[in-house]
């Protein structure tokens, strides 16, 4: 019997662990297009959120955004990871643009 531990990632202090929205692979016009043709995808959904920055007087900043909330990010914002063949992408709180409602 072989059990299967699912790894999780917690981020630290000011990051934010997302994963990129999938872009649509068929335009309006029935175009596919390739995995190399797509842009990278600027709205994610937020995985995990780290505690927050600290002041110098040791006051803690929490991060604006929650587990589950759908973020607009900076393009090319962040260190992309790969956990259990699935992507994603740690970045700071302060390249965090925006939450989509």
């Amino acid at each position: 019997m072989s059990t299967t531990k699912k790894m999780t990632l917690k981020p630290l202090g000011n990051r934010v662990l997302v994963q990129r929205l999938e872009q649509a692979e068929t335009l309006k016009g029935g175009i596919i297009l390739p995995d190399t043709a797509k842009k990278k995808q600027e709205t994610a959904k937020v995985i995990a959120v780290g505690s927050g920055s600290t002041t110098a007087d040791g006051k803690l900043i929490p991060i604006p955004v929650q587990v589950g909330d759908t973020i607009l990010m900076d393009k090319y914002a962040g260190q992309e990871v790969t956990i259990e063949d699935e992507e994603f992408v740690i970045l700071r709180g302060d390249d965090v643009i925006a939450i989509i409602n």
